[in-house]
């Protein structure tokens, strides 16, 4: 991180086609990282960042699902768009805070 860049909010979660991992919001950008963990011993680190989008380069987010709910964001990347979704525990809490944080980004 960035000397300017604050964390905003961070949870394990899975992302639907990258699978499980560590979804983390600052004030600068959204990122994921593979998470590797052990069952015996509750260990988990993070592994390589696999998604890492300035929240600039975010066109739209919204929630999605009935019983399992997920946050998604839609991305502009060179070759068009990208839409991930992640299934955080609260879908409400993340869209609210991905939306303050993308105003608050565009306003400096």
């Amino acid at each position: 991180m960035e000397d300017s860049e604050k964390k905003i909010i961070q949870e394990d979660c899975s992302e639907d086609s990258i699978g499980s991992g560590i979804l983390t919001l600052t004030n600068v950008r959204i990122a994921f990282d593979k998470s590797k963990g052990r069952i015996a011993d509750f260990s988990k680190r993070f592994g390589e960042t696999v998604i890492d989008v300035p929240l600039n380069q975010i066109v739209q987010v919204g929630k999605e699902g009935w019983l399992i709910k997920k946050v998604w964001i839609k991305v502009k990347t060179p070759e068009g768009e990208k839409t991930y979704k992640f299934g955080v525990y609260n879908t409400n809490k993340w869209l609210k805070t991905l939306q303050e944080a993308i105003l608050q980004n565009n306003g400096q």
